[in-house]
């Protein structure tokens, strides 16, 4: 059997940069990318000199539609057959829907949307049938609830939801394995960190950690799982989630946005 390549993207911080180094602690070599000047050299070397894999890096901007195709002929170029593909990359906020301008919304919904849907058939054309591949979209708890000050990001995880859902149905019995990660928050910058420390009860303990993410997300991937939803409470509230009928949910979420006016 081949030694593994994945491809991560959004590698080089925060949740992208943990899938990185978990994949490398399991000697599967990787292809990282993220924008220019954000630090992918400096990846790439740190992860080489802690681990025997081999690390490519390219710095791209995924928003434009001629950046997925040229990670593919790096590839090409570079005789390297890519057997992971990790759909990272995003975009996230917290405002109101009118703070934000037209031109960030656009480069959301082209980040969040577009570039999965890219890499993913570019990925599976350059597949080899005879070793089992793997595709982890990285969608997000916000993407099964509604939550306030959180519109389009959520309805671009809502996107790579169905999307995935769709195509685990279309490549049942071949040789591909494609999961979805549902994460709640994640510690993955210093501003989202003050934020989630000043949370309470319940809110807390759906915070994890990137490493934590990244190791469970690995873990599911390879054997296999369609969902994988990290956290014990996380689980619990889809459970739940599924079990209230509507007019409950909608009370709540008031009841939520209520408290933010008010904050």
């Amino acid at each position: 059997m081949p030694q593994l390549t994945a491809i991560v993207t959004g590698a080089s911080e925060g949740l992208g940069k943990s899938f990185a180094i978990e994949l490398a602690r399991r000697s599967i070599n990787l292809v990282v990318v993220s924008l220019p000047a954000s630090g992918l050299p400096e990846l790439a070397s740190f992860i080489r000199k802690n681990f025997e894999v081999k690390v490519s890096y390219i710095e791209a901007d995924l928003t434009q539609t001629e950046s997925s195709p040229e990670i593919f002929n790096y590839l090409h170029d570079h005789h390297i057959t890519a057997h992971v593909l990790i759909n990272n990359a995003g975009l996230g906020n917290w405002s109101w829907f009118e703070e934000k301008s037209v031109s960030f919304y656009k480069t959301q919904i082209e980040l969040n949307v577009m570039t999965p849907v890219l890499l993913t058939r570019l990925f599976l054309a350059q597949t080899d049938a005879s070793v089992t591949s793997y595709i982890l979209n990285v969608g997000s708890l916000g993407g099964l609830f509604v939550v306030p000050k959180k519109q389009v990001y959520g309805a671009t995880k809502s996107f790579i939801r169905y999307f995935t859902r769709c195509l685990q149905l279309e490549l049942h019995g071949s040789n591909v394995k494609l999961s979805l990660l549902s994460p709640g928050g994640i510690n993955t910058k210093p501003e989202l960190l003050v934020m989630n420390n000043s949370l309470k009860g319940i809110s807390k303990a759906t915070i994890l950690e990137p490493e934590q993410v990244a190791r469970i997300a690995i873990d599911g991937l390879l054997k296999g799982k369609k969902e994988i939803i990290p956290g014990i409470v996380n689980r619990m509230l889809v459970l739940l989630n599924s079990l209230l009928p509507d007019y409950v949910k909608d009370s709540i979420i008031k009841r939520r946005l209520n408290t933010i006016l008010e904050s």
